[in-house]
């Protein structure tokens, strides 16, 4: 079988230089468009562009440079997901991954909501501790596959219900969540505050890339991984913790972006092939892509307003998440 063309040098090539060209499209266009020549003179910051240059860095390169992080860390999330769980609707939100950064942030608005600045961290510190919970749930069960997605499912259903109940308390609570629930890059206001965020999504992208093999053979089962050596239990654990790591870093500073870690690793499989070694640079890339674009599209959509990237996620990945419930019924390879 010959090999596919984006899981080439030269496929991964093309999927870089399209996301420069997304990039630079992020940076140029928007409510105040920049041209060329208007952009270089920002960078430099010449005399007669300032407020072009506090655009630049202020506004335009760090919503790029989020989407951009938002998008490879959702993605690869939501590929180990899927693949060490063996089923392809697996993704951060669905697997309550979401739900327990939501639920941490909903008990700092209504307990503390004077240490706001705070938020990211706690989110950070929620998704994470969700991760490992739902590790320890699936330990519980016999299919530790199976386990993983249920688990999920039931710390989903809790944490949703605890965030209703403390909506209630306070009408105000509920308006400020439902800003951060829905996601967004508008919140990023300097470069500085997504070196923590960048720094964890690389560290967790990469070690990913290095376990990727190791992880495919998970797909064959306990049984046959064990058989060829590979301690099933433990690579489950590891690949667990760094795409919870993943979504943890995404969301303490883009809120609960949804269906990025759900479609992308269906486009990634579609491109590169089935195995996680060959998908998941295409995943990196073609994630970062997607949000960047997203995020574009909602700036220019309704300008001079705009309209949040998670709703255009939304609009982008309900449709497909459908889909996908509907070919299962029919195709028992998904």
């Amino acid at each position: 079988m010959t090999k596919k063309f984006f899981a080439t040098k030269r496929g991964l090539a093309v999927l870089s230089a399209l996301l420069l060209l997304t990039a630079l499209c992020g940076v140029c266009f928007g409510s105040t468009p920049m041209s060329a020549g208007t952009l270089l003179n920002a960078l430099m910051g010449r005399e007669g562009f300032e407020t072009q240059s506090f655009i630049l860095y202020h506004v335009r390169l760090p919503r790029v440079l989020g989407g951009m992080l938002a998008g490879a860390g959702l993605s690869v999330a939501g590929a180990m997901l899927q693949g060490i769980t063996g089923n392809s609707l697996a993704s951060p939100n669905i697997l309550g991954i979401n739900a327990g950064a939501g639920f941490c942030m909903m008990l700092l608005l209504a307990f503390f909501p004077q240490a706001a600045s705070l938020s990211p961290l706690l989110c950070f510190l929620g998704a994470f501790a969700t991760a490992m919970l739902i590790l320890f749930l699936s330990d519980r069960f016999v299919n530790a596959r199976t386990g993983v997605l249920l688990a999920g499912i039931a710390v989903t259903a809790v944490f949703n219900a605890g965030i209703t109940l403390l909506s209630l308390t306070d009408t105000d609570i509920l308006i400020s969540y439902r800003t951060f629930s829905v996601g967004g890059l508008d919140g990023i206001a300097d470069l500085r505050s997504l070196f923590l965020p960048a720094l964890m999504i690389v560290i967790s992208s990469v070690l990913c890339l290095v376990l990727a093999t190791k992880a495919d053979v998970l797909c064959l089962g306990d049984a046959a991984a064990t058989a060829l050596g590979l301690h099933a239990k433990r690579m489950r654990v590891l690949c667990l913790a760094l795409a919870g790591a993943c979504a943890a870093a995404v969301v303490s500073f883009a809120g609960l972006l949804g269906f990025i870690g759900l479609t992308v690793p269906h486009l990634a499989r579609k491109l590169a092939g089935h195995t996680l070694r060959a998908s998941l640079p295409v995943c990196i890339l073609s994630g970062a892509i997607l949000l960047t674009l997203a995020d574009l599209f909602g700036r220019i959509l309704l300008a001079p307003s705009e309209l949040p990237v998670g709703a255009v996620t939304a609009l982008i990945g309900a449709p497909f998440y459908v889909y996908l419930l509907m070919r299962r019924k029919t195709d028992a390879s998904i």
